[in-house]
């Protein structure tokens, strides 16, 4: 699109709140000039949306791999640009890297290398997602059980800079390898401590989040479940009232309905959201990959270790809108907003949630009305 004045409409609007029938939203020169009533909102070239969503891109917290690659097997510049162009084709203006369990070193690596993408100008990546190694071996899932330890003062050091240096650090881990007081001193440096990967009962969870921990990682998965005697983590979150967490809605990770008792459960103002946990088959047509010299089978929207262990998710934020409204049969507006405005303020970028006067066309989608698909508004 090349005309300076762009007017989309004919369709639902979402603005990061409120999904809005009988609006339109003009661009001039790329940028977001008035949003509003159709009959108040005119000018340039006219786009009809028939019937399709406009909305912000989605905010997708965890993205292991894309194009083909996962980001621990390179953790280079061009790894992560070519995963932020998978995650682009598929809706997202903005992701944050993940690098599940590994060394130091390859830790570190990723760490400079994502400072370097940002520097470079790429410009859907958001920060970094940092989950493990310090997680419990006991719900390690798919993670590698020998690379899985105590976080040390070195570890911390090491977060610290990079908390200093990235627009956003998110990390998950476990109360068996990390201490109170090491999350105290993340949170306190604006690292997003998650929890995850671990059995820790209720109370040892309740005690992390006053230490500062705000999110979960990927609900309901490889954590302590809710039971008649202890709620373990699931009961945490939906009990502490400010804590968020992360929802993997592919129908698999977690059933419609498990999902929907959570949701009516949470207490406010933490929030659920969704993500992908998507892995190197992202944006591709591939029937497996490697993770680590382990082959990961891809079936039938599963990512399958050989034993059956589910490593990671064959999931887009579309298609989990898609389910959220379809069979967890929540409202659009409702799984809209946990696609977009609420991780992007978890991660302390409200206005990558939102559409407000200002916002790039680059970073809109439209949403096909029967939740098939995303594409750039500008492309």
């Amino acid at each position: 699109m090349t005309s300076d004045s762009i007017t989309f409409r004919g369709g639902p609007i979402f603005d990061g709140t409120h999904l809005h029938n009988s609006w339109a939203a003009r661009f001039d020169n790329g940028q977001l000039a008035d949003l509003g009533p159709q009959k108040d909102v005119a000018g340039g070239q006219v786009v009809d949306l028939s019937g399709d969503i406009l909305s912000p891109g989605y905010v997708d917290l965890q993205v292991n791999g894309g194009d083909g690659l996962m980001l621990t097997d390179a953790p280079t510049v061009e790894t992560l640009a070519r995963m932020a162009k998978a995650h682009r084709r598929l809706g997202c203006q903005l992701i944050l890297p993940t690098l599940i369990t590994d060394t130091p070193e390859k830790t570190r690596a990723t760490i400079g290398a994502t400072i370097s993408a940002i520097e470079r100008g790429v410009p859907e990546i958001g920060g970094l997602h940092l989950e493990g190694p310090h997680l419990s071996i006991n719900r390690k899932g798919a993670h590698d059980a020998d690379l899985i330890r105590e976080m040390t003062d070195v570890d911390v050091e090491v977060l610290l800079d990079a908390a200093f240096r990235l627009p956003a650090l998110m990390v998950t881990l476990a109360p068996e390898n990390t201490t109170e007081t090491q999350v105290q001193t993340l949170v306190e440096a604006g690292v997003v401590v998650s929890l995850g990967h671990t059995d820790a009962p209720f109370d040892t969870c309740l005690d992390y989040f006053a230490a500062g921990a705000c999110c979960a990682t990927h609900l309901f998965n490889a954590m302590s479940q809710l039971g008649n005697r202890e709620p373990g983590l699931v009961g945490a979150v939906l009990a502490a009232g400010n804590v968020s967490a992360g929802l993997i809605a592919d129908g698999i990770h977690v059933h419609p309905q498990t999902i929907a008792a959570a949701w009516n459960a949470n207490q406010k103002p933490g929030e659920l959201f969704l993500v992908s946990d998507s892995m190197a088959v992202a944006g591709t047509e591939f029937e497996s990959f490697q993770l680590e010299g382990r082959r990961i089978n891809r079936n039938k929207g599963r990512l399958t270790l050989g034993d059956g262990t589910l490593a990671g998710a064959d999931l887009d934020l579309t298609k989990a809108l898609r389910v959220m409204t379809e069979e967890v049969k929540l409202p659009l507006e409702w799984a809209l907003r946990a696609a977009t405005a609420v991780p992007a303020q978890l991660i302390g970028n409200a206005k990558a949630g939102c559409l407000i006067t200002g916002t790039l066309m680059r970073s809109v989608i439209r949403i096909k009305n029967d939740l098939s698909s995303a594409t750039f508004a500008s492309e």
